[in-house]
């Protein structure tokens, strides 16, 4: 498994809408989401996900796709852009569903690109944000980052699924405070599971579908429309920036839809 890529573009929006607009950067906030964006949250924010249970901890902040999805269903006739089907993150050179529950995802060189976003006199990104943040957009603001969304999940009841993704996300967040001052202060997200696809993708394109939702020999379902992560560490992201995969320590948890 390769463990560096890049990312080949950056998406987000401030509306619900199945597809995401590109941009020319995107600023990741620690245990949020993209910056501006409409999954952006401690709590769930995907509108059906909501529904069934608003209590539950985000661990959906940003979606990630490979780039080399889109080449595949190109070849079948399909024309998906970078955050067509709805990611913050396109990468290339990664194989995203192959990696374990709790890989962290650093984005730039070290004492290079992808440097934290700088703070404006108000005390948020500069100009960095893409849209305001604003409580009128149902974004939660919070200084605790990853912490809050552990928090969160202590309040809610969970599945096991989540509840074990949550727990690799803790020993994560430990890890990475035990640093301290000497932790890699790039932008950084936690891979906690895959994107269960779903009939918007048919919707968006007939038939897509049947390419990114299928069975294994033993019928299991294999979803391949992306992974979802938490922000760890908060920075800009551009297209072309170098991305670090740090598998964790020990055994080794498949990624499950969360």
């Amino acid at each position: 498994m390769s463990l560096r890529g890049a990312v080949a573009a950056v998406s987000c929006n401030d509306a619900y809408s199945f597809s995401k607009p590109n941009r020319e950067r995107i600023v990741l906030v620690p245990g949020l989401g993209v910056e501006g964006d409409i999954h952006a949250g401690v709590t769930v924010r995907h509108r059906h996900r909501v529904a069934i249970d608003p209590h539950q901890p985000n661990l959906r902040q940003v979606h990630l796709i490979h780039a080399e999805l889109h080449d595949e269903v190109r070849a079948v006739g399909f024309e998906v852009p970078a955050g067509g089907m709805g990611e913050n993150v396109t990468t290339s050179g990664i194989d995203l569903l192959g990696l374990p529950c709790g890989t962290v995802l650093r984005v730039g060189s070290v004492g290079g690109g992808g440097a934290p976003a700088a703070e404006s006199e108000g005390g948020g990104p500069a100009d960095g944000g893409l849209f305001p943040w604003s409580a009128a957009a149902g974004v939660e603001c919070s200084d605790g980052g990853p912490a809050d969304v552990l928090a969160a999940a202590r309040r809610a009841t969970l599945n096991q699924p989540t509840a074990e993704a949550v727990a690799i996300l803790a020993a994560v967040v430990e890890a990475e405070a035990a640093r301290g001052d000497s932790a890699d202060p790039r932008p950084a997200v936690v891979v906690t599971g895959l994107r269960n696809p779903c009939q918007q993708i048919n919707r968006f394109q007939p038939g897509l579908l049947k390419r990114v939702l299928g069975t294994d020999e033993a019928g299991n379902p294999v979803r391949r429309a992306g992974v979802m992560a938490v922000v760890l560490r908060g920075g800009v992201v551009r297209p072309g920036d170098a991305i670090s995969v740090e598998l964790p320590v020990g055994p080794r948890r498949a990624l499950e839809p969360i």
